[in-house]
């Protein structure tokens, strides 16, 4: 009997907790603009870790830290991460700043500590009620890409200044904005065509 209303007790406590957080949830709205607060976070991420198979976050890295496994992540990073998480991993970009957990600063000790099987549980599945895409292909050559890219994350906060303009070229762009690049090329190359100025104008 004695089991029983502990039971009870407990199944009472879950269940007023899980109410006030949906209260609270709930008043927060629907809006991404504000900033997590530091329980939330720390919560959060408490969570994230344990939810992570223990078998997953003890994987270690097949792939060797080498020059070209390093570009290659660097490339894939200028092409899928950047847009959020930024060239230099800080997550100050326009939609990185709009999301809710905001993009965090890849450099910082909260991604840098975490094992590099628990950053490639997070990129191959991605994490729920976040921004956070899942990047898995489900093959052996998208995990090697996940790998790698694990291994450039580690490079973040030693980037240089030639990194980041080697990474801004490989960045998405929209065709207006390769137009405007290809046109600026042109231009400094001087095999733009300039329209010849009409008969006595001074310029």
């Amino acid at each position: 009997m004695t089991v029983v209303r502990a039971l009870w007790h407990l199944f009472a406590v879950v269940g007023l907790a899980t109410a006030i957080g949906g209260v609270w949830f709930a008043a927060q709205g629907v809006g991404a603009i504000a900033t997590p607060g530091a329980l939330e976070t720390a919560l959060a991420r408490t969570a994230r870790h344990y939810l992570v198979p223990a078998a997953l976050r003890a994987r270690t890295n097949p792939v060797p830290s080498t020059a070209e496994s390093l570009a290659e992540g660097k490339a894939h990073w200028a092409d899928h991460c950047a847009s959020c998480h930024g060239n230099d991993g800080a997550g100050d970009t326009p939609m990185g700043r709009g999301l809710y957990p905001k993009a965090p600063d890849m450099r910082l000790a909260a991604t840098q500590g975490l094992s590099d099987g628990e950053l490639f549980a997070l990129i191959e599945h991605g994490v729920k009620l976040t921004g956070m895409p899942a990047w898995t292909t489900g093959t052996p050559e998208g995990e090697q890409a996940t790998w790698r890219l694990v291994r450039f994350i580690r490079q973040l906060p030693a980037l240089t200044d030639d990194d980041l303009l080697e990474m801004e070229d490989r960045n998405p762009r929209g065709r207006a904005e390769w137009r405007a690049l290809e046109e600026e090329r042109k231009f400094l190359s001087g095999t733009l065509d300039v329209p010849e100025p009409l008969p006595g104008h001074p310029h």
